[in-house]
């Protein structure tokens, strides 16, 4: 059965799907960034190079963003939960079959390729379908959910450092598989949602057609150069602070101090984009800046103080900007069309994805510091700022929503629901998901 609704709940049975949202950021993003922390006992276990271990995570990145329209126009077809439970036991599968790895390539094509290619299965659908479900509430939803990227980073970060020492790296990739099969939960609490827009936007698979609009366009091109920047602290914080002095375990508590800001970042970020006091797409150019620009700050660190503080700054800002890009982009193409630029906006992160890790890896190795990687991060990451300021709503009033598919706040008063069965007519159900 399918939800048939005047307008997104912003509650109700979106609260579950707020869950959903939490567990697939935890199981998704908030496993890349704990990585990290395995990255120099791969180093040591295969005799390789910085910029080729490096390759793992990109590939993994690189993949779950390029497959993401494959993810959300499979879950167009098909509907979302099979779809997002499908990835969960793919990512779950290549994790494990990575703990057996015995050479880099192996591990490039099961945690990076065949966990990725899950990844992308479970990520765009699930955050795809939260933005249907809220309105005036839609930051505040986001927030939420989005919290599970640095909860989870911040819990992973340690546990992993603790299983790399009592049970190997094989032994933490075998525990982080068993973690990852729990995205067959965020599959079974969607639920799919009708709205009266969808019927005038019955769309392609792929929506191929967004680029050409000038919001969409600018915005994907602004995230494919954050992309390229704002992964490279997950992945060389921890070998940053060894590189420092610091043992193993503070080294780690940088990676876990800095998503936990971004957790609470994301949240507060959340209810105070929803008040508008600030345009959303600028709101979007300042945290985007904040981010770029503590990058830039991160050689300064001479200490561990030093180090904790500036991996405390990058997670704030960088945390609060992702609550408001995912606010801003169903204001900028549409709500009946947000699942598809979710996967649409997601591949082309994958150019910067997978150039951001590798080239930071390589040129740590060539300078023999992490100095320059993390100069070159914050200045693709500043450099979307730029882009961003193409976006339609940047120089409008303070009233305005932000683009071509802003709604107005939901009424007062609980929406009409109509259960339709999943065989409604696809004039009505083509951009919704069945079950």
């Amino acid at each position: 059965m399918s939800l048939t609704l005047e307008e997104p709940p912003d509650g109700g049975w979106g609260w579950l799907i707020v869950l959903s949202g939490f567990l697939a950021n935890s199981l998704t993003y908030g496993v890349l960034r704990s990585l990290g922390v395995l990255f120099e006992d791969l180093v040591e276990a295969f005799d390789a190079s910085a910029a080729q271990v490096s390759w793992v995570t990109a590939i993994a990145l690189a993949t779950e963003q390029f497959a993401s329209p494959i993810g959300t126009a499979a879950s167009k077809r098909y509907g979302s939960r099979p779809v997002v439970a499908a990835g969960g036991f793919l990512s779950s599968l290549g994790l494990l079959w990575a703990s057996f790895s015995t050479s880099l390539l192996q591990l490039y094509l099961t945690l990076g390729f065949l966990t990725g290619f899950g990844w992308a299965l479970s990520f765009a659908p699930v955050m795809g379908t939260l933005a249907r479900y809220f309105s005036s509430r839609r930051s505040v939803a986001m927030g939420l959910a989005l919290m599970g990227n640095g909860l989870s980073s911040f819990a992973l970060s340690p546990l992993l450092r603790l299983l790399a020492e009592s049970l190997a790296w094989r032994g933490a990739f075998l525990v982080t598989s068993a973690l990852v099969l729990h995205l067959v939960v965020c599959g079974a609490l969607l639920r799919p949602l009708v709205l009266p827009g969808d019927r005038l936007e019955s769309g392609s698979l792929f929506d191929w057609p967004l680029f050409a609009q000038r919001g969409f366009g600018a915005f994907a091109f602004g995230t494919a150069l954050l992309a390229a920047g704002y992964f490279t602290p997950y992945v060389h914080l921890e070998p940053f602070g060894r590189a420092l002095g610091l043992d193993p375990y503070k080294a780690a508590t940088l990676v876990s101090a800095a998503a936990l800001s971004d957790a609470l970042a994301r949240l507060l970020a959340g209810c105070f984009a929803d008040r508008r006091l600030i345009v959303p797409a600028r709101l979007l150019v300042l945290l985007n800046s904040l981010t770029g620009g503590s990058l830039l700050l991160l050689p300064l660190a001479s200490s561990y103080a030093d180090s904790l503080a500036l991996a405390l700054l990058y997670g704030i800002s960088a945390g609060s900007f992702a609550t408001v890009a995912f606010g801003v982009l169903p204001e900028i193409v549409g709500i009946a069309r947000v699942v598809n630029a979710t996967g649409l906006c997601l591949m082309v992160m994958g150019v910067g994805g997978l150039l951001g890790p590798p080239l930071s890896g390589f040129l740590r190795d060539v300078t023999g510091n992490f100095t320059v990687s993390f100069l070159v991060g914050g200045t693709f990451i500043l450099s979307a700022s730029l882009v961003f300021l193409a976006l339609p709503s940047v120089f409008a009033g303070c009233g305005a929503c932000g683009g071509e598919g802003a709604r107005a706040p939901r009424a007062q008063g609980e929406p009409h629901v109509l259960l339709v069965p999943c065989s409604a007519p696809a004039a009505l159900t083509s951009t919704s998901p069945a079950v």
